[in-house]
């Protein structure tokens, strides 16, 4: 099978599907932090898919023989996600007809940016891949395009944590759970809010903006070898 792991800088996917002897590429527009340039083409996934592979992070080219199997997608969610949501309007306006409200004044373009990871995520449900999965937040999509196919957490496959997770289904079945572990530490912050441990590490002041994205964005590994697994058998 060639798989190809769309949005995924970290590899975690990718190398699971290797571990099983299986030709699986990560793509990205950043590099590699999986340790694997050669298995990680760094430009637009839409050209890999076209061209059936390109030019990989190490600087050799390579390119699939027949089709692409299976493509397994990871869009950038900011924009996408409920938890971003806040972000959209002044929040002076939050009584106001959400037609009447202004643009927040740190994030004045974020409508901008919302259509177009809209039509991002639009644009990989619809490329001519006969298997396809889309993993998000909960967000927008479920709304604008349609409900997702299964909704999962990390907990129900071994790795003790919450992160709710939609997965949009293409020609695939929903994943077995393969191991239920409890739901994992959580962190009540000042304002009674409650975060899982995990998540919350990634406000830690001294690491990077980049950085806290990348820990917010990480597939849990019993997710990963869920996938690998099941999906790798059709």
């Amino acid at each position: 099978m060639n798989i190809l792991i769309a949005c995924e800088e970290s590899q975690t996917v990718c190398k699971a599907f290797r571990d099983l002897g299986y030709n699986a590429f990560s793509c990205d527009i950043l590099p590699c932090s999986g340790d694997h340039p050669e298995w990680h083409f760094m430009t637009d996934v839409f050209k890999v898919i076209k061209n059936k592979g390109g030019i990989l992070q190490n600087g050799r080219t390579y390119n699939i023989k027949g089709v692409w199997d299976l493509m397994i997608a990871h869009p950038p969610c900011t924009y996408l996600s409920v938890s971003g949501a806040r972000w959209y309007y002044h929040p002076e306006d939050g009584h106001l007809p959400i037609e009447s409200r202004r643009p927040h004044p740190n994030f004045p373009n974020r409508a901008k940016d919302k259509a177009e990871a809209v039509k991002f995520f639009t644009k990989l449900a619809k490329v001519d891949i006969k298997r396809i999965a889309i993993e998000n937040p909960i967000g927008i999509m479920s709304k604008l395009w349609r409900k997702p196919d299964q909704i999962i957490q990390p907990y129900m496959f071994g790795d003790e944590a919450t992160k709710t997770t939609c997965l949009w289904l293409k020609n695939l079945p929903q994943l077995i759970p393969t191991k239920m572990v409890g739901k994992g530490e959580r962190v009540v912050l000042s304002s009674g809010r409650s975060l899982p441990k995990w998540y919350s590490d990634s406000f830690h002041t001294s690491i990077s903006t980049e950085q806290r994205r990348t820990l917010r964005s990480k597939t849990f590994q019993g997710f990963a070898d869920a996938m690998a697994t099941q999906w790798s058998n059709l």
